[in-house]
């Protein structure tokens, strides 16, 4: 009897070490609630609103005139933002945002905002300038400038070593595209480099130390991509953080930003709520900048945008690109994350070399941004009467860049047909938001949506896209 007593004693203890065993590795493996990423999650405003939150009867001319003008351009889809202020009116889709699957155009949909991304670029150097961790007179390159890597020290043209931080941001570091431009030819630049695709940013930038300029650095204006790449990575040197993270956290996030990424090139990385592109149906086919020799649609392919980056490279909504303009302009209807000298740095108006950030600021205080790629074009304009909208497409055309003027003139004859808008502010539909004070705006205080912690399993569509935001693909 004694013998079965001990037997079963030690069954009992061995179950209860297996038990223990097995807790100890779920507890030890199970993400805490502050390492998971769907635990608290930042509510954007763009999830929050739709469609029907626009749907008014003063701007039922206005979307008949976008309407015909998407119709003549065989635009699959777009999406539009209108501020008056600092009080955003509208935010609204048009058409599809997957032609295939026939899904609508909505509010919560992102989409590639092209050269609009080197705003943000601008404004993430002009907030390190602030912290004085850099000066717009530093140089770049060569040993006693940022980037003194020793991969980028292979310098073959000595005036290299002049170009300053002001120099790229305003498209005066002497980079030619007499060869096309390197961003958009990477099979190419990596036959130079003698390297395989995809290429990454480091490459971008050691090619970038290895060519010869067209002209003095600062004595000439020629658009360049490349710059702007350069400028990512001497945010990443100087802030000692990826471009990506360092933007989010220091720049996007404390101004309620919360769903604006660096996206990609290949069609099945996409995030959850992004649109498809879709090009004219002439358009040829180019070989992938992702490697493999294959030919594919330039949408989807013809660049890199994790390398194109801060040149180009970020997904956004209308409506948070309007929150981010709000941060970035003179008017005193929102906090801004950067100081009135800084604005007033980015925006002077001088007829003989570009902006900083913006491609274009007037005498009459209007500021516009363009931007386009196969497979989308955008248009920003900030105007000295108080308005400011974007416009983006997932659909490029047959014109390239010079489309999004065509849409400039489009949007201000349909603002015309707008008679009286409703006195409302669509910004203050964000009921999560709450003040917090940013450290490197000098205290000046933000508003940022609070976390929102969403249920698992999510029980709408809404709350399941919200649930996938922060998981990349």
């Amino acid at each position: 009897m004694r013998a079965v007593y001990k037997r079963i004693l030690i069954l009992l203890a061995l179950s209860l070490c297996v038990i223990t065993c097995c807790r100890i590795h779920y507890l030890r493996y199970l993400p805490s609630e502050e390492e998971s990423p769907e635990a608290l999650l930042p509510q954007g405003l763009h999830l929050i609103l739709n469609n029907t939150d626009s749907d008014l009867e003063e701007t039922r001319r206005m979307e008949s005139s976008i309407e015909r003008f998407m119709a003549q351009w065989e635009i699959e889809g777009a999406s539009l933002a209108i501020m008056k202020n600092g009080h955003l009116l509208y935010s609204k889709g048009f058409g599809k945002a997957n032609r295939e699957t026939g899904e609508p155009m909505e509010v919560h949909h992102i989409l590639r905002i092209a050269s609009l991304s080197k705003l943000i670029t601008a404004t993430g150097i002009m907030k390190l300038c602030e912290s004085g961790r850099l000066s717009l007179q530093d140089h770049v390159f060569g040993p006693d400038g940022i980037l003194n890597d020793s991969l980028f020290l292979q310098i073959r043209d000595k005036r290299l070593l002049k170009i300053t931080v002001e120099h790229l941001l305003r498209h005066q570091g002497g980079f030619s595209n007499r060869a096309g431009d390197p961003l958009f030819c990477m099979p190419n630049v990596a036959r130079q480099l003698g390297k395989s695709l995809p290429l990454t940013l480091d490459d971008l930038v050691q090619y970038a130390s290895i060519s010869r300029l067209r002209y003095e650095p600062g004595s000439s204006n020629i658009y360049s991509n490349l710059g702007y790449v350069v400028l990512t990575k001497v945010i990443e040197k100087v802030s000692g953080l990826p471009y990506e993270t360092y933007m989010q956290d220091s720049i996007l996030h404390p101004i309620g930003c919360m769903d604006m990424h660096i996206g990609y090139s290949d069609s099945t990385k996409r995030f959850p709520n992004e649109v498809h592109y879709y090009e004219p149906s002439d358009a040829e086919p180019t070989e992938s900048a992702l490697g493999g020799g294959a030919l594919v649609p330039k949408s989807y392919g013809g660049c890199d945008l994790q390398v194109l980056s801060g040149a180009g490279g970020w997904v956004a909504s209308p409506t948070e690109l309007m929150r981010f303009i709000t941060a970035i302009d003179d008017q005193d209807s929102r906090p801004d994350i950067l100081t009135p000298a800084s604005i007033d740095i980015m925006t002077e108006k001088d007829e003989n070399r570009f902006p900083i950030g913006w491609m274009r600021t007037t005498k009459g205080n209007d500021w516009t941004r363009t931007g386009s790629l196969a497979g989308s074009s955008v248009m920003l304009k900030r105007q000295h009467n108080g308005y400011t909208w974007v416009f983006i497409t997932n659909t490029s055309s047959w014109s390239g860049s010079r489309f999004p003027r065509k849409i400039e003139n489009m949007i201000r004859q349909a603002l015309d047909k707008v008679k009286s808008w409703p006195r409302r502010d669509l910004f203050d539909m964000d009921t999560t938001a709450m003040p917090v004070v940013d450290t490197l705006s000098y205290g000046t205080p933000l508003i940022v949506p609070a976390p929102t912690n969403v249920p698992d399993p999510a029980p709408n569509r809404r709350t399941s896209m919200l649930s996938r935001r922060t998981s990349r693909p």
